[in-house]
């Protein structure tokens, strides 16, 4: 009877494999994130809004600003879209945004709108200015884009649509 020098296949496999190879933990995946098609914020009364977002000096000056806008397009519509309030006559034209330490006041057409304070801080299309805890709202300026503003949209239509 020959004895056979062969390794058992199984043996053979085990051998090769280096000792220290350990495959590392599986990672777990990361937990889906909520996304919205609209804004759950979406519809909710611009004061509520206001509490719900804002704070002292900015609830203040947000309130300030939608009155202000509100009497220099009396025909147009206020609403939460985009988590913000958003002004709108003939498509959306201004927006109020907080921020931690300033409130960005912006116009869809902020590259065209007349600037008589020369506060816009203009992108391609869009503009804003951002006011910080103490400044003074230039009331007249903010008036005068706003009905700039309204009488683009009346022009050209919606901004949003292209």
């Amino acid at each position: 009877m020959a004895t056979s020098t062969k390794k058992p296949a199984a043996k053979k496999a085990a051998a090769k494999k280096p000792a220290a190879a350990k495959k590392p933990a599986a990672k777990k995946p990361a937990a889906a994130k909520k996304t919205y098609a609209v804004s759950p914020l979406r519809g909710m009364p611009i004061e509520a809004w206001i509490e719900a977002k804002t704070a002292g000096w900015q609830s203040e000056l947000t309130r300030r600003i939608v009155a202000l806008v509100q009497k220099a397009a009396p025909k147009s519509a206020a609403s939460i879209k985009w988590g913000q309030p958003v002004f709108e006559q003939d498509g959306p034209f201004a927006f109020i945004k907080p921020a931690k330490a300033h409130l960005s006041v912006g116009f869809w057409r902020g590259s065209e709108v007349v600037d008589p304070a020369g506060i816009l801080e203009r992108g391609d299309r869009m503009g804003h200015f951002k006011l910080k805890e103490g400044s003074e709202l230039d009331e007249k300026a903010l008036v005068a884009m706003v009905k700039d503003a309204v009488r683009l949209n009346a022009e050209k239509g919606s901004p949003t649509m292209r």
